[in-house]
């Protein structure tokens, strides 16, 4: 009798752990964040990536609540950030803002990466895309990209281009862009986006090429003169300039994309809760203004859409990396 009251009490006591747990796993989920959250960032502050991080930051810690900071860990062409998220605690705690750069194209020019984006992390908000703008400085001679291209074939290797660095999915759209039009322009890479800009504006280059964000301000200040942007439509925040495909070579696009991620095994409720906010808040007319005044087009996905997306990138770009003969100085 003894023995089977003991049994049965020992029975009742591991039923109640285990409903405990099944209440308390939805209750902790829910608990998230319950401290600060890290959105590193893989680029120098100023460029694309860095805009729209604290963007996402600031908007999350304005309506979710949540504090959420912006840290720059550049380099690498972003790979430097990428690794230290690999590395975090899959915690939810440690997210980093990826790209097409870091992401899709880094790992096919830095050859000894010690992760894969398709295994070693999880995709979960895409945040926005935006196409790559080829601009040179307001007082340069160039009013078209007929005048480049022109100037291009009268004298090859002559008209210089600045980018954010060699490898990069800016650096491969001037290097698309130069094979669809018959050229041969001289690439100068910079270590991110800021000092292209600047040599740019002050004429030491004669093009740069450039997310949207990262040049908008200068452009909405009249110190930047836009010739194209390389998306199959025309960007909404700049209606008035032409795409690529329309200044006679069809069907070309390039664009890239932004989006958040985590070390892989992330618990998936908070890839869920990460998610959702992330989605709300792109739904808002306020944060589409904002994303769209940076010269980007918010899209929300769900994070099966968003690694699809990734997976697909990751394959198609390296045929695009090996063409390009791009090489890591």
């Amino acid at each position: 009798m003894i023995r089977q009251l003991l049994t049965f009490t020992t029975l009742a006591v591991a039923l109640g752990f285990t409903a405990h747990a099944q209440t308390a796993a939805p209750a902790a989920a829910s608990a998230y964040p319950n401290k600060p959250v890290r959105l590193i960032v893989p680029f120098p502050p100023g460029g694309g990536t860095d805009i729209l991080s604290r963007l996402v930051a600031t908007r999350l810690t304005e309506s979710a609540k949540w504090s959420v900071v912006a840290d720059n860990k550049a380099g690498a062409g972003g790979t430097i950030g990428i690794s230290e998220a690999v590395k975090a605690a899959p915690t939810g705690y440690d997210l980093v803002m990826g790209q097409k750069d870091n992401l899709v194209i880094g790992p096919w020019l830095y050859k000894n990466l010690p992760w894969d984006p398709t295994k070693d992390l999880t995709a979960i908000a895409h945040v926005a895309y935006t196409p790559v703008i080829i601009a040179t400085s307001a007082s340069s001679r160039y009013k078209t990209l007929a005048d480049v291209i022109a100037a291009a074939k009268a004298a090859p290797g002559t008209v210089t281009y600045g980018s954010p660095g060699n490898g990069t999915s800016i650096h491969l759209a001037g290097d698309l862009f130069e094979k669809a039009a018959g050229i041969k322009l001289s690439h100068i890479p910079y270590k991110g986006s800021s000092p292209a800009l600047m040599d740019a504006l002050a004429g030491n280059v004669d093009l740069l090429v450039s997310s949207v964000p990262s040049a908008m301000a200068q452009i909405k200040s009249g110190k930047l003169r836009p010739l194209a942007v390389t998306s199959a439509k025309r960007s909404s925040s700049l209606p008035d300039v032409p795409t690529v495909a329309e200044s006679g070579y069809k069907d070309f696009d390039v664009s890239t994309w932004y989006g958040v991620f985590a070390p892989a095994g992330t618990p998936a409720a908070v890839v869920t809760t990460v998610n959702a906010e992330i989605n709300k808040l792109l739904a808002t007319a306020d944060m589409k203004a904002a994303i769209q005044a940076q010269g980007a087009e918010p899209e929300a996905m769900t994070p099966a859409q968003f690694s699809t997306l990734l997976r697909a990138d990751y394959a198609k770009w390296k045929g695009i990396v090996e063409a390009s003969g791009a090489k890591i100085e």
